[in-house]
């Protein structure tokens, strides 16, 4: 039996979308800048996309750019934001527990000269709100809190924080990673004051190397990329049609049962939290996100479950995908305050759709077997 549960870190595209993706490479297969047939049945696709997803999140199709991924959302964000508006101010906040597509960009900027604070996270791993009203200065230029964790599914209070930042001063730019929460949570981010936002496709059923970042109509935005003028000039370099496409066949698709797979996913992740939590020393982390569960199995450590498990035909992770190479602690689990081995022993499970109660319950069967094994292994 397969179970795979690390759909936090990617998940199988819709059949549809990679029928859909086929289509494209094989017959509209044309550059969308040519002005020929060909050229304009490609940039039609394109046209649809900003269509599809403007419409889904309630903003205009012009505010819908194109990347290949998160990570370029995140970069075009972060440093495209703080390189157009420098002259206002050198000042950018964050939180303690963002992914490393937004740390890392922060890390750089600070090279360039810009201080950047990072916010504290409760025990949940919810971001300070009075931490941010203390932190906001004149100096402050651009805020930028994750919308979902993607360790432990915590929801960050976005349209709160967004207040905050509005009130203070009204051209501060704030950012959302929302790759975690698209798709998973409703987010509307012209109505509660969200200037960039960024997407994945293929954490909901899309291909890999697509993405989207909103940005809001008039916002400074310095590019990353320069070339031929594509978007805009926003992001040059010959859009990737194929993925485009399948990216807002994808969100079409995830937005038209979305209440129904919403309460499905939310009922399947509660019945396994208290399943496994049942078992001796499982402790559950878990944020509201529906699709993300992080449980402590006090005494082994996490790659030592995570390769048992996959022997079993089961594939979750020890954290994030993109720093799932690195061995360095969880800063997230840190700055929660678990302890080193808690931290060191924590699993995160991640649901789909198509994710069973029976797999579940394999899934269960299964940690049971093992735990005495390799708490006996480990603690010898």
């Amino acid at each position: 039996m397969e179970v795979y549960l690390d759909n936090a870190a990617t998940s199988a595209a819709f059949d549809e979308v990679t029928d859909l993706m086929v289509k494209v490479l094989k017959e509209d297969y044309g550059n969308p800048s040519s002005r020929h047939k060909k050229g304009l049945q490609a940039e039609r696709y394109i046209k649809n996309a900003r269509e599809v997803i403007a419409r889904q999140i309630k903003v205009e199709p012009k505010e819908i750019y194109f990347t290949s991924g998160g990570t370029e959302a995140n970069n075009t964000a972060l440093i495209g934001a703080a390189l157009a508006n420098r002259r206002r101010g050198m000042h950018i906040i964050t939180s303690s527990i963002e992914h490393a597509s937004v740390l890392e960009p922060l890390s750089y900027l600070e090279e360039q000269g810009f201080s950047v604070t990072y916010l504290p996270v409760d025990e949940h791993g919810i971001v300070s709100l009075d931490a941010l009203k203390d932190a906001l200065c004149d100096d402050t230029i651009l805020v930028s809190i994750m919308g979902v964790n993607n360790e432990v599914g915590a929801v960050e209070p976005i349209e709160d924080a967004a207040h905050i930042v509005k009130n203070f001063r009204e051209n501060i730019l704030f950012h959302v990673d929302a790759i975690q929460m698209y798709g998973k949570l409703p987010i509307y981010p012209s109505r509660i004051g969200i200037d960039l936002m960024s997407v994945s496709g293929h954490k909901l059923h899309g291909p890999k190397g697509s993405g989207f970042i909103y940005v809001k109509n008039k916002t400074k935005l310095k590019p990353l990329l320069l070339g031929g003028n594509q978007q805009e000039g926003m992001r040059s370099g010959t859009e990737n049609v194929p993925a485009i496409a399948g990216l807002a066949l994808a969100s079409e698709l995830t937005f038209k049962d979305y209440s129904e797979k919403y309460d499905a996913m939310c009922r399947l992740k509660q019945y396994f939290i208290e399943k496994v939590t049942k078992l001796d020393e499982c402790y559950d982390h878990s944020g509201a996100a529906p699709h993300i569960i992080s449980i402590t199995f006090r005494g082994v450590r996490s790659e030592v479950m995570l390769h048992a498990l996959e022997d079993k035909g089961i594939y979750v992770s020890s954290g994030s995908a993109c720093s799932s190479n690195k061995p360095e602690l969880s800063g997230t689990l840190k700055n929660m305050g678990l302890s080193v081995e808690d931290a060191e022993s924590t699993i995160r499970f991640s649901l789909s759709r198509y994710t069973k109660a029976s797999e579940l319950d394999y899934t269960v069967e299964q940690i049971a077997a093992l735990l005495p094994v390799l708490r006996r292994f480990t603690r010898r």
